[in-house]
């Protein structure tokens, strides 16, 4: 017996390169960065004064004043991503099919500015000063439940948290509820706001950031070049509407593509660091690839995970030479990050919105900032990394990845939609 099949009828995206979907594509396209010196507070004493922060976001455009000032800035764009998406698929939620709508999310940490800024008004002013909202600010799963608070959704409603791996085991497990029919659309994705003072410096003591660009931010995402010195962090959301075929055909909905299989595995190695030959990598696409009923050679792209870092671009490199032999060099490969910076939580969501839009639209957005030359002796440069300008090819079959602290690795793949 077959299983049912989940389509993409909506997408969303609030990044460091705009505040909608359009603008975002409109720009990664253009090989455009969004990164930019920090502004969401004062860096100057930091070794990393760099992120990929959503510029000219005011909440009160899209939701009440008062209900804004009460949630942590991850829930403020979850909220409003959510009401993107509902008018790009077009979905009615109402009491005839509010139980029949799952809201599930993938988000890495959560309301941490809402627990540095009351953990200094405890210490300043003693515990009459916390809010009686700081709790409900600060949970991720917040992000979620305003999203069903705003919109009335009543199905499922859950939040994934494996660091970078979040919005993919987000939409895994949405794409889950649905196959096993206990819902039959879900909005998911992810969300993080964590460009903060103990976010930067937090990541910043791990030695995972980049510094060597603080004077020219918009080079510092530099994935497999030889210059690369650490990621850069960044902040926004990317939310999918999945849907089960049937159900998105009775309602005329529009269809960007369909979601094939997705992936999980575990590095078992590092707090921190990828195992340095990729095995976690490896199995975790090999385990999409199964999921799906594909061949590595069905794969045309793969927007991979990514980082800028020293020692994970060269473990992504090897796992995808691994998987797919000779037709790695036939692929397309670039990272997205290069552009916003890293995400965390909702990395992943945005990585995979741009892989449905690379299937939509037969282009593949570039990796930008390599130079000419410099090169890591260590990656295969023979592999395509689309280096600086995007590239038209046909792409009938786009696969993400994600990996998180931890050893979380989580992959999806997505591709054309036919009859």
């Amino acid at each position: 017996m077959s299983r049912p099949r989940v389509v993409i009828t909506g997408l969303s995206a609030i990044t460091p390169l705009g505040n909608d979907l359009e603008t975002t594509w409109k720009r990664l396209l253009a090989g455009e960065s969004g990164i930019g010196p920090i502004t969401l507070f004062d860096a100057t004493d930091y070794d990393s004064r760099v992120a990929g922060e959503v510029k000219n976001f005011v909440a009160e455009d899209f939701i009440p004043a008062k209900q804004a000032r009460r949630m942590d800035r991850f829930t403020q764009f979850a909220v409003v991503a959510a009401q993107q998406l509902l008018k790009d698929s077009g979905l009615v939620i109402n009491d005839d099919n509010a139980y029949d709508v799952g809201v599930i999310l993938g988000i890495g940490l959560g309301g941490l500015k809402t627990i540095e800024t009351y953990h200094a008004k405890l210490l300043q002013g003693g515990p009459g000063k916390v809010s009686p909202f700081l709790i409900p600010m600060l949970i991720s799963n917040m992000g979620p439940g305003q999203i069903a608070i705003f919109t009335g959704a009543k199905g499922p409603n859950i939040v994934t948290t494996t660091a970078c791996a979040s919005a993919i085991h987000g939409i895994g497990t949405a794409f889950s509820e649905i196959l096993l029919g206990r819902i039959s659309t879900a909005i998911t994705g992810g969300v993080e706001a964590t460009v903060t003072p103990l976010g930067v410096a937090g990541f910043t003591a791990l030695k995972a950031l980049s510094t060597h660009y603080n004077g020219d931010p918009a080079k510092a995402s530099r994935p497999f070049d030889g210059a690369r010195d650490g990621f850069v962090i960044g902040e926004g959301a990317g939310l999918l509407q999945l849907e089960e075929l049937e159900h998105a055909k009775a309602r005329g909905a529009k269809i960007y593509a369909e979601l094939a299989g997705v992936g999980a595995s575990a590095d078992a190695h590092h707090l921190t660091a990828s195992h340095p030959e990729g095995l976690g990598a490896k199995l975790v696409m090999l385990n999409a690839l199964e999921d799906a009923e594909m061949k590595p050679e069905d794969i045309d792209y793969i927007n991979v995970h990514g980082t800028s870092t020293p020692v994970g671009d060269v473990s992504e490199a090897k796992a995808i030479k691994d998987v797919f032999g000779e037709h790695a060099y036939k692929l397309n490969i670039s990272s997205t990050k290069s552009m916003t910076g890293h995400l965390l939580g909702a990395a992943g969501a945005v990585e995979a919105i741009a892989s449905v839009l690379a299937v939509k639209n037969d282009i593949v957005p570039p990796t930008i900032n390599h130079a000419e030359g410099d090169n890591d002796e260590n990656i295969d440069y023979e592999l395509n990394f689309t280096f600086n300008k995007a590239q038209k090819r046909t792409v009938n079959a786009a696969l993400s990845n994600t990996f998180g602290f931890g050893g979380h690795n989580a992959c999806v793949i997505v591709k054309k939609y036919a009859e």
